[in-house]
């Protein structure tokens, strides 16, 4: 699949004044980019499995001090992969997506801090809505990529995660709200991430 990318650069001279044979090959930044964005999507898998079990364990009784920070942490791990993210690839399009991403989790981190003094409640609200701008973000991304191989579970996973966030804001009114379809959110996310990984490791041999 990475041999269909797009970009490739020129080796040697033009063929038709010259004589010389030309050859293409991978550029070194696209053919590095994947094997980086698979070891990112791995980091995010075991993030997320971590946090669930975390959040699940903290937050049985309440929010409490180690659910806030767990709640504050979340957003600010995916501005830092979004940044890691971005450092690693060139196309255009999908870093601008990476950049709309950083701005929005950030304004979530903010927003949960916000909330997470007040309730549960508002918790899930400011939850669901960065759940819902942040799947749309990551559909663009992912779509953006489509041809590098391995994005159909993000594709999927961004599709799933505005569902959730719509759930998040309707479940912020039930009689005991809680975090654990958070936390079961971020565990149906990591395995997306987990999936990409693998897809993205078989891509070259599919190609």
């Amino acid at each position: 699949m990475l041999n269909e990318i797009e970009h490739s650069v020129y080796l040697g001279r033009d063929s038709r004044s010259e004589g010389v044979t030309v050859t293409t090959v991978d550029s070194p930044a696209v053919v590095g980019f994947a094997p980086a964005l698979r070891r990112l999507y791995f980091v995010r898998f075991a993030f997320a499995i971590v946090w669930a079990v975390l959040v699940f364990l903290t937050t049985k009784s309440g929010l409490g001090a180690a659910g806030v920070v767990l709640v504050v942490l979340y957003p600010l791990f995916d501005v830092g992969s979004a940044i890691v993210d971005a450092r690693s690839a060139k196309d255009g399009g999908s870093v601008r997506g990476l950049y709309v991403n950083m701005a929005i989790s950030s304004l979530a981190a903010v927003g949960l801090a916000v909330a997470a003094a007040s309730d549960i409640p508002a918790v899930l609200r400011v939850w669901g809505a960065w759940a819902i701008v942040a799947g749309l973000v990551q559909l663009v991304v992912a779509v953006k990529r489509r041809k590098m191989g391995g994005q159909w579970p993000m594709i999927l996973s961004g599709g799933i995660s505005v569902l959730a966030g719509a759930t998040f804001i309707l479940g912020a009114s039930a009689a005991n709200p809680s975090l654990t379809n958070v936390a079961g959110y971020a565990v149906v996310g990591g395995i997306f991430f987990l999936v990409s990984a693998i897809r993205l490791g078989r891509a070259p041999q599919e190609s």
